[in-house]
C-alpha cells in the first residue's frame, strides 16, 4: 500500500489513490493513509454474518467513494465471485510467487521445500479462481543457498514494492489492458535480457 500510495504523489502518475479500505479496524494502513490525506473506511468482515453480504457492504463502499479501480494490497480474504465478476477487469492483486507457481499462502517456504532456483512476484488480474487471473507483470529474484524464508521474502517484498507500482501505472495510462482474458501491451518493444547476478 505505502508504495502504490508514494508512487501516485508523483505529478506524472496516470492514477490517484482515492481511498484505502481495509477488513479489520486495526489496520495500520488505515493510519498511515489518514496521515496521507487519504480517505479511509473499514467493512469490518466480523460484522457479517457471510461472505455475500460482506462483499455486498465492501462493493457498496467503494461505489459510495466513486472507485473506478480496486488493487489488493495484503487483503487476505477470499471474494466470492459475484464481487470478482463485479469488478472483473477493474481489480488486480500482487502475489509473492511467480504465478502459476504457488498459488495460495506460505509462498516462500513452499519455494523453499520445492528447491527451486528463482522465485518471486506476480501482478495479475483477479478472477474468481484463487490466483489464476491474466498476468501483468512479474519480477524475479535468485533463491540462495542460505536463504531462509524470512531473508527470502524480504527480497521478494522489495520487488513487489517496486513491480506494484509499475504495473498499475500501465494499467492506468492504457500500456497494459485485459483483452480476452490475456493482457496486452500497447507498443511493446521486442527486448533481449541477460540477467547477471551476483545475489
Amino acid at each position: 500500500m505505502g508504495a502504490l500510495v508514494a508512487a501516485a504523489r508523483a505529478a506524472d502518475y496516470p492514477a490517484e489513490i482515492a481511498l484505502v479500505l481495509s477488513n479489520r479496524p486495526d489496520a495500520g494502513g488505515l493510519a498511515e493513509a489518514g496521515k496521507s490525506g487519504i480517505a479511509t473506511a473499514c467493512v469490518d468482515h466480523a460484522a457479517h454474518p457471510d461472505r455475500e453480504s460482506f462483499d455486498a457492504a465492501l462493493d457498496a463502499a467503494l461505489v459510495a467513494h466513486g472507485i473506478d479501480f480496486v488493487c489488493l494490497a495484503g487483503f487476505m480474504r477470499v471474494l466470492t465471485d459475484t464481487f470478482v465478476e463485479r469488478w472483473s477487469g477493474r481489480m488486480i492483486n500482487i502475489h509473492p510467487s511467480l504465478l502459476p507457481l504457488f498459488r495460495g499462502t506460505k509462498t516462500h517456504r513452499r519455494a523453499l521445500e520445492a528447491g527451486v532456483r528463482i522465485h518471486g512476484c506476480t501482478v495479475h488480474f483477479v478472477v474468481p479462481e484463487l490466483d489464476a487471473g491474466p498476468i501483468v507483470s512479474q519480477a524475479a529474484v535468485p533463491v540462495r543457498p542460505d536463504d531462509t524464508e524470512e531473508t527470502l521474502s524480504a527480497r521478494v517484498l522489495a520487488q513487489e514494492h517496486r513491480l506494484y507500482p509499475a504495473a498499475l501505472r500501465m494499467i492506468c495510462s492504457g500500456d497494459a489492458r485485459l483483452d480476452g482474458g490475456r493482457v496486452t501491451f500497447r507498443d511493446a518493444p521486442t527486448v533481449e535480457v541477460a540477467l547477471l547476478s551476483t545475489d
